[in-house]
């Protein structure tokens, strides 16, 4: 390994691995939610239907649970030990972009490449949370660049079995768009070069060789999972309430073709607004966004490798930006085209393309202006006491928790009193970038964003009681035995479960989402229950624990509270 290509790696695990401990925990919703269901996996010994609470779980393919089952039975079951797997796709991520930049344009084009992956805001921030789109976005840079040199040497096996294997492991992680994406970027791609119907090009991809690795890699699972849950094919284009129509349907039908068009049930996502979807970019790819418009230049046409790169590059970003622009979507749902920005990003500032400068001149006052905006607000809150938990200080804005950086909306000048520490160390950050851009200290970039995300991480601890239930599950695990009722649905209170090890759990009004959907299937539990089964449940003679946002049965019991969420108890 060289220089260049370790310092990449380094980086990247500095950014990754050294976020995998706690504090901050687990974050209720689907950061525990997909821990736990790995954990029922692991303890059930059933890899081909995923439970949540004993509830069928048909919505996702199994690659983010399978690895995390696997993490656990090496390490045990430990929140560091479920976010392993992500950190380490996302070092692999970094390193193998910075393989295919060296590859297409030279070692230093590799390697601004590489660090623009593992230092990207949008990288570190959406991977706070496990979701499978880091895993994703390796298999589309693994697959586009086998499909390269299939195109450009002699055509060699061992690329195309890689080439179909990616494919098929990405398929297992987020389901068809591990196809679609590297697919219509390829089409494209050789739309533009006026070749993509010349036998020629597609002899040279070898595409039975392809399709038997894919084939080999992704058919398994699905043909037991569709076995497993019958019936075995049902095209039904309406999504309803309280109707089970088994796997092919839930995981086709439903969570592709509605979701795509915003037809799914249930309607537990929003779409991100359009100002948001496109200028957003400029923060997830913050700082070497500032380097888009020298990378967007060009040049396209060149015939050299290089060239060829660059076209499937501009056709990759293009496909995944204006497939999701008419789709609903999340913030982060473009993260499978950040490497391509990465790539162009890192040839334009190997080529000191005229425009980098003007980038560099431009990020120097921007980061000038985050380090004073930092100090302002510690400023600001100087004269608040911050006694308690910072939930005390934020606003509360449910209608916008649909996207993933809905609690954004929470924060009040009073909450950074909170972020005092954190405050200080991003200003640090941001003049470190000050320096760097006004020196062309490029790396120097790395280091701010390296700084600035232990700054963000030391802010996620002061929300660990607001975005997590880790207090109460440790009040739960040193209190009487009894039965645990959650209030509401299992998503609010999902770190609760994980970190008490208490499964099944009682839900109240939880048949809801996408728990709903197992909640109709043949063997599903009775672990729901409506206001009369808990009020009876309640008044029995049994010790029960009541999870709630709210006040809660009057006469019980507080156990423990924090982050606006209660534990009760009926006293018994």
């Amino acid at each position: 390994m060289g220089r260049r290509e370790a310092i990449v790696v380094l980086f990247a695990a500095v950014v990754f691995i050294s976020g995998i401990v706690s504090p901050p925990s687990l974050l209720d919703d689907v950061d525990a939610t997909y821990a736990q269901i790995a954990r029922q996996m692991l303890e059930t010994g059933d890899y081909v239907t995923a439970r949540l609470n004993g509830v069928r779980y048909l919505d996702k393919p199994p690659g983010q649970v399978w690895v995390m089952a696997a993490s656990f039975a090496v390490f045990g079951v430990h929140d560091w030990a479920a976010r392993t797997p992500m950190a380490l796709a996302c070092v692999l991520l970094a390193w193998v972009t910075f393989r295919f930049g060296r590859w297409a344009f030279g070692e230093e084009s590799g390697y601004w490449a590489g660090l623009a992956t593992a230092t990207a805001t949008g990288m570190w921030l959406f991977t706070r949370v496990r979701i499978p789109d880091p895993f994703l976005t390796l298999s589309i840079v693994v697959s586009l660049g086998c499909v390269m040199h299939l195109l450009e040497e002699t055509p060699r096996r061992r690329y195309a079995l890689l080439l179909g294997a990616s494919l098929g492991a990405g398929t297992l992680f987020k389901g068809l768009p591990a196809v679609v994406f590297p697919g219509a970027a390829v089409v494209l791609f050789l739309a533009w070069g006026r070749v993509l119907f010349r036998w020629e090009t597609w002899r040279r991809l070898l595409p039975l060789t392809t399709a038997a690795s894919f084939a080999l890699v992704a058919a398994p699972w699905h043909v037991a999972a569709v076995v497993a849950n019958p019936p075995f094919v049902d095209l039904t284009l309406k999504s309803e309430l309280g109707v089970y129509r088994g796997f092919f349907w839930r995981y086709f039908v439903n969570e592709h073709v509605l979701r795509y068009l915003g037809l799914r049930y249930p309607k537990d996502y929003a779409t991100t607004p359009k100002t948001l979807y496109w200028l957003g970019h400029a923060i997830w790819l913050f700082p070497w966004s500032f380097f888009l418009p020298a990378a967007l230049r060009g040049p396209f046409g060149a015939g050299d490798r290089a060239g060829r790169v660059r076209r499937v590059c501009l056709c990759w970003l293009g496909f995944v930006l204006v497939f999701f622009a008419f789709s609903t979507s999340q913030e982060y749902y473009t993260m499978s085209a950040y490497p391509a920005f990465a790539l162009l990003i890192g040839d334009a500032v190997a080529r000191r393309e005229a425009w980098v400068r003007g980038g560099r001149l431009a990020l120097a006052p921007v980061c000038g202006a985050a380090a004073v905006a930092c100090l302002l607000l510690l400023a600001a809150s100087r004269d608040v006491d911050p006694t308690g938990d910072i939930s005390r200080s934020l606003t509360h804005n449910p209608g916008a928790y649909t996207l993933s950086l809905g609690h954004v909306g929470d924060l009040t000048l009073d909450s950074f009193a909170w972020l005092r520490g954190p405050l200080v160390l991003a200003a640090v950050a941001f003049a470190i970038g000050v320096f760097a851009s006004a020196r062309f200290r490029l790396v120097g970039l790395a280091v701010m964003m390296v700084v600035f995300f232990q700054a963000a991480r030391w802010a996620m601890v002061s929300f660990d009681p607001y975005l997590s239930s880790r207090l109460l599950a440790e009040a739960y695990s040193s209190a009487p035995p009894g039965k645990l009722v959650l209030d509401d649905q299992y998503y609010t209170f999902s770190s609760l479960v994980f970190y008490s090890d208490v499964e099944p759990v009682l839900l109240l009004h939880g048949r809801v989402n996408n728990i709903e959907y197992g909640s109709n299937a043949p063997d599903a539990p009775d672990v729901f229950l409506d206001d009369s089964a808990f009020a009876w449940l309640w008044d029995g003679d049994e010790r029960v624990y009541l999870a709630t946002e709210g006040a809660g049965p009057e006469g019980a019991v507080v156990v423990a509270e924090a982050g606006g969420k209660r534990l009760l108890v009926n006293g018994r």
